[in-house]
C-alpha cells in the first residue's frame, strides 16, 4: 500500500503542479495586458508594469492553488481510469479511503504552501507593488481612500480620533483627536493639517490647534508641530492601499480590534477575511476530496477533457460562491465565521457524502 500511496501521490504532485505552472502564467499574461493601458502614464513603463505583475504574482498564487488542485487532481486521476490502473487498484483491494488518503498526503503540504504563500509573501508583495506603481504613476499624493464622507473614525481609551484621508504614502491628512474625561465631558479637541509616523507608536502632527477645556475655561494654543502617541500604526492604515482579503492574519486582527472598538466602525469585511485566511488553505484539502469521485466515471461516461472542463467549472463554482458568501455577509450582517466558511464545508460535504455513497455502492 505504501508503493501505491506513493505511486498515486506522485501522479497527483506533477499533475497539480503543471496545471499551477499554466494558470499562473496564463493569469500573468491576462494581468500585464491589463496593465498595458496605463504604460506611458508619468514614470510607469512596460518595465515597470512587469515587475508589477511579477510582484502580485504570490497573491495569484494564494488565490489558484486551490483550483489546481482541483484540475490537477482530476487530470491523474483520469490518466489513472484511462490506463486502467485505477479499476486494478481498486480490485486489488485498495479502498476508497485509502485512495483519498493518498491524495490527502500531497494536499497537506500543497495547503501549508498556501498559507505560507498567503500570509508571509503575498501581503508585503501586494504592498510594494502598489507602492512601486503609485510612485511611478506619480500618484504619491493622492488619496488613497476613505471609510466615510467624514474620514476614517477609530476610538483609543478616552479619546475619539478621525483622519479625513490618508494619502498613498500612509501620511495622515486632516486629524482630530477628541479627549473625553470618565465621565465623557469633553477635556481637549485638537487638529492638525498632516500627520506622519515617527516611529515606537508617535506621530508628528503639522499644523496643531488646540483646545483645552480646564475648570470651564477654555485654552487655545497652536503648535507648528507636536507628537501624538497612538496604538495607531502604518500597518494598520495598509487596509486602505491593500485590500483586506490580502492582508496578514495579525494585521486584519489588529484592524478588527481597533476600528471595533466602540461600536463605530463595522468591521464585518475584515472579520471575514480574517477567517477566510485561516481556513482557505484547507480548500486545497476539498477540493482533491471533490475530485475524487469523478474517477468512477467510466471512460465512455467522459474521458480526460471533460474532467477537466468539469474541474474548472466546479473550481469557478467554487470561487464565484466564497465571492458571494462573503459579500452577503457583509450586506446582511452574517456571522463572519458562517460567511467565510459555509462555501468550504458545502464543498467538503459534497465531497464526503458522494464519497461514501460510492463506497456503500
Amino acid at each position: 500500500m505504501r508503493t501505491l500511496t506513493r505511486y498515486i501521490g506522485r501522479d497527483v504532485l506533477f499533475a497539480t503542479l503543471a496545471v499551477f505552472a499554466a494558470l499562473l502564467s496564463l493569469f500573468a499574461f491576462f494581468d500585464l495586458i491589463n496593465e498595458l493601458s496605463d504604460v506611458g502614464r508619468g514614470g510607469y513603463t512596460i518595465a515597470t508594469a512587469s515587475l508589477y505583475v511579477a510582484l502580485h504574482l504570490p497573491s495569484r498564487l494564494y488565490e489558484l492553488f486551490p483550483v489546481a488542485a482541483l484540475i490537477g487532481t482530476l487530470f491523474a486521476l483520469a490518466q489513472l481510469v484511462g490506463n486502467s490502473e485505477y479499476t486494478v487498484m481498486r480490485a486489488s483491494g485498495a479502498s476508497l479511503w485509502q485512495v483519498g488518503w493518498a491524495v490527502l498526503r500531497v494536499g497537506i503540504p500543497l495547503a501549508l504552501a498556501t498559507f505560507l504563500a498567503g500570509e508571509f509573501v503575498a501581503p508585503p508583495a501586494e504592498r510594494l507593488a502598489q507602492q512601486m506603481r503609485q510612485a511611478a504613476k506619480g500618484e504619491g499624493s493622492r488619496v488613497v481612500a476613505q471609510q466615510f464622507s467624514s474620514g476614517f473614525w477609530f476610538r483609543q481609551d478616552q479619546t475619539f480620533v478621525n483622519v479625513r484621508s490618508v494619502l498613498a504614502d500612509l501620511t495622515l491628512v486632516g486629524v482630530r483627536i477628541y479627549e473625553f474625561d470618565r465621565d465623557m465631558r469633553l477635556t481637549a479637541s485638537r487638529s492638525a493639517q498632516t500627520g506622519r509616523f515617527a516611529g515606537d507608536g508617535r506621530w508628528t502632527l503639522t499644523g496643531v490647534k488646540s483646545t483645552e477645556i480646564v475648570d470651564g475655561t477654555a485654552r487655545v494654543s497652536e503648535a507648528q508641530t507636536w507628537t501624538w502617541t497612538s496604538v495607531l500604526r502604518p500597518s494598520l492604515l495598509t487596509v486602505y492601499q491593500v485590500a483586506p482579503e490580502r492582508l496578514e492574519i495579525p494585521v486584519l486582527w489588529d484592524n478588527i480590534r481597533l476600528l471595533g472598538t466602540g461600536g463605530t466602525t463595522r468591521t464585518a469585511r475584515f472579520e471575514i477575511a480574517f477567517w477566510n485566511k485561516i481556513f482557505y488553505p484547507a480548500a486545497v484539502l476539498a477540493m482533491m476530496l471533490v475530485a475524487l469521485p469523478f474517477a468512477h466515471f467510466q471512460r465512455r461516461q467522459g474521458g480526460v477533457g471533460f474532467r477537466i472542463f468539469a474541474g474548472t467549472m466546479l473550481g469557478l463554482a467554487f470561487f464565484l460562491i466564497g465571492r458571494l458568501f462573503s459579500s452577503l455577509g457583509v450586506l446582511n450582517d452574517w456571522p463572519p465565521l458562517l460567511s467565510a466558511t459555509l462555501p468550504l464545508m458545502i464543498f467538503a460535504g459534497v465531497a464526503v457524502g458522494m464519497l461514501a455513497w460510492i463506497e456503500r455502492r
